[in-house]
């Protein structure tokens, strides 16, 4: 049988491909909207970037935050873990003190002295010219229960039994009155003597060393009954400051009270052959001190003794 074309159909397909023809098809290549990718699809600016891919600036007004401290952007070097190098102790002045032991690096020249009959008697003059027997040491030593400003069981902190007792005595007045002492060095053994003078005439010779320092024999201080006394706070101890001190005021007012007398005093340097010393104080016993303070004199000028140059 043979088709008839319909009219109406064909019509129909002529209108449609003129509309195509003016539209350019473009609705025809779009994709379905509902395959296009929506905002919250699309990539987060925070999102890292492919490798090798280029980062777009950004345009947010955000700032990045500050860098917190100890987290600066800038190298700073690092910190060293150890204490900046002190000198070495070896490097620093250190006073010297004598070891205890003789030195024998010093020739002490014959001195033709006088050796004394009787080291014990608690009225013993030694002096430039006057020596204690070789090795002499006091059989009655003892510590005498007042401050010092040595170690404890130093052997320079003991006396004399009778001393120390009279010792106490007065660091116990002078506390009455307002006035704080302590001990600076008293008994000296003669090694201990002897190795300090030594050093006194490294340092300065021997001719000067005598003026301030006993040859070994004929220190006050080898006797057991001579200390040197200072304030409690140790200032100018056994130093020439002390003489201007309350403490050096006292001792000259009283120490006769308790049978010491101030041993090398003012402007009798010619006499006893040492310079004034305010700090020295010597026990000779109630009786002597009170005639020599009574007199102002010397032990020497006392006992009818001659002058000891301070040059010899």
């Amino acid at each position: 049988m043979k088709k008839v074309r319909n009219p109406v159909k064909s019509h129909f397909l002529l209108i449609s491909t003129a509309l195509l023809l003016v539209t350019g098809c473009s609705s025809a290549a779009a994709p379905p909207q509902s395959e296009a990718p929506t905002q919250s699809d699309a990539p987060a600016s925070t999102e890292k970037n492919e490798p090798g891919q280029k980062s777009e600036p950004s345009n947010s007004t955000e700032t990045a935050p500050k860098p917190t401290e100890g987290q600066a952007p800038v190298k700073t070097p690092p910190k060293s873990t150890t204490e900046p190098q002190k000198p070495a102790a070896s490097n620093k002045p250190v006073e010297q003190k004598p070891s205890g032991k003789p030195s024998d690096s010093v020739q002490i020249p014959d001195l033709d002295l006088e050796v004394v009959a009787e080291p014990q008697s608690i009225t013993v003059l030694v002096n430039k010219q006057r020596q204690l027997p070789d090795n002499y040491q006091p059989t009655d030593l003892v510590f005498p229960n007042v401050p010092y400003l040595l170690p404890a069981k130093s052997e320079k902190r003991q006396m004399r039994k009778e001393a120390a007792e009279a010792l106490e005595k007065l660091f116990a007045a002078a506390k009455t009155d307002g006035v704080a002492l302590a001990g600076v060095s008293a008994y000296r053994p003669h090694a201990y003597q002897k190795a300090l003078f030594n050093r006194y005439v490294q340092q300065d010779g021997l001719e000067k060393a005598r003026t301030y320092s006993a040859v070994p024999g004929t220190s006050e201080h080898e006797t057991g009954l001579a200390i040197d006394v200072s304030g409690a706070d140790g200032k100018c101890a056994a130093t020439s400051c002390f003489a201007g001190t309350k403490e050096a005021k006292w001792l000259a007012d009283h120490a006769h009270e308790y049978g010491f007398i101030i041993r090398y005093p003012e402007g009798k340097d010619a006499i006893t052959g040492y310079m004034y010393e305010p700090w020295h104080l010597r026990y000779v016993g109630n009786e002597v001190a009170q005639a020599i303070e009574e007199k102002q004199t010397t032990m020497e000028e006392y006992f009818g003794v001659a002058p000891v140059s301070s040059e010899q």
